[in-house]
């Protein structure tokens, strides 16, 4: 059984003590597949080691995160463009709006996200996409800027029904991890409804850890804890969930 984890940030802080050993729990069990997101040009080295190291299992992203939208977001939208020049990378991401932190920079993550969905469709890459408390800014500029070549994942999603098909019509694949776990997390309600075609796995690991884990560290083997949750949601078994959330990966990243 392969399992694919689309969105796990390894390089964190967080996995400093124990990153290695964390990495191989996860492989020993299946975890197999690991897709790195971006945040700021701060963390780039650290991705690039994290791949050296880990060849054959991580897949790297490169984007501004919007949270990292500031004074110097320019720069850091250069940088990102320079290294999608020099090399392969798998999607834009994570890029998008976050209103949960900062309403005042809504006009920069607006203009940065744009210009990155523009740098995916350059490189023929599929966006993925942070949204907190931003859907209507998110899928206005979605709106916008669709066409064929947009596509990608909607990372975390934690909108309702009628948002999730909404996410879908713009080619998104909607990220499901910890909060599908959670009491109050809600999508678990409805994901029935939503064809599993149109799923992928992720942990945002070190953050949104499922439940048993939830208020502690997240890790990507507990990945395993979503996809029990989806194996009771869909009535299917965890190695049919595991078998076509893998498949949906590689009809984003190509990989």
């Amino acid at each position: 059984m392969i399992i694919t984890d689309t969105h796990t940030h390894l390089y964190s802080e967080s996995f400093d003590e124990d990153r290695e050993a964390m990495i191989n729990r996860a492989i020993d069990q299946g975890v197999s597949r690991f897709f790195i997101p971006a945040i700021d040009s701060n963390y780039t080295e650290s991705m690039l080691r994290l791949e050296s190291r880990f060849p054959e299992n991580m897949f790297l992203m490169m984007g501004l995160h919007p949270t990292h939208v500031q004074e110097n977001f320019k720069e850091e939208l250069q940088h990102v463009e320079d290294m999608l020049s020099k090399r392969h990378f798998y999607a834009v991401g994570e890029i998008g709006i976050d209103l949960y932190w900062d309403k005042s920079t809504l006009e920069i993550q607006r203009e940065a996200f744009i210009y990155q969905i523009r740098l995916a469709k350059k490189h023929k890459l599929p966006i993925v996409i942070h949204c907190r408390e931003a859907f209507d800014e998110i899928f206005e500029v979605l709106e916008q800027e669709k066409s064929d070549d947009l596509f990608g994942i909607f990372h975390c999603f934690t909108g309702n029904l009628e948002q999730a098909h909404q996410a879908i019509s713009y080619n998104m694949k909607l990220g499901i991890g910890g909060v599908v776990t959670f009491k109050n997390g809600k999508i678990d309600k409805f994901l029935h409804k939503i064809d599993l075609k149109h799923i992928v796995l992720e942990t945002d690991s070190p953050y949104l850890a499922p439940v048993p884990f939830r208020g502690k560290r997240n890790e990507s083997l507990y990945i395993l804890k979503v996809l029990e949750k989806l194996s009771i949601i869909y009535g299917v078994s965890k190695e049919k969930i595991a078998e076509i959330t893998t498949k949906n990966s590689k009809d984003i990243f190509k990989v």
